[in-house]
């Protein structure tokens, strides 16, 4: 099974969390500007992307990067995760929903937030995240 994990991270914060994914997924990892390849050509794909502003997806590279690959997901599995410093999560839920309107099917149905910087235990949960993706 192939499986990418494609993230934008501002502060450093979202990329901890991808590494971490991606080692217990087994996948290959991306950040948006790297990533030149067909997300159809994977079976699973986990986006990172952290909350902006009134929280809101990253505007400049990352919005626009799932923006042109959202017509893709449809029938796929798709995890969601991010950092975020203030706020109840609310781009997440947005993105979830936006998402599963695309018709891809939502791992867990939510993503995986962590407030700040991730700690031991928040990178515990990110690669506990990813190997339940994998399976």
């Amino acid at each position: 099974m192939s499986i990418a994990v494609i993230y934008w991270s501002g502060t450093g914060n979202t990329e901890m969390m991808a590494k971490a994914i991606a080692e217990g997924a087994g996948a290959e990892l991306f950040s948006v500007s790297d990533f030149s390849g067909d997300i159809t050509a994977y079976d699973k794909v986990a986006f990172g992307c952290p909350a902006m502003g009134d929280e809101i997806l990253e505007e400049d590279e990352f919005e626009p990067f799932f923006t042109s690959v959202e017509d893709k997901l449809s029938g796929k599995q798709v995890a969601l995760f991010g950092s975020y410093d203030w706020g109840d999560g609310e781009w997440m839920r947005k993105w979830a929903e936006r998402t599963a309107a695309a018709g891809a099917d939502v791992f867990t149905g939510e993503g995986l937030i962590v407030n700040n910087t991730p700690d031991d235990e928040a990178l515990d949960k990110c690669r506990a995240f990813g190997e339940d993706f994998a399976k």
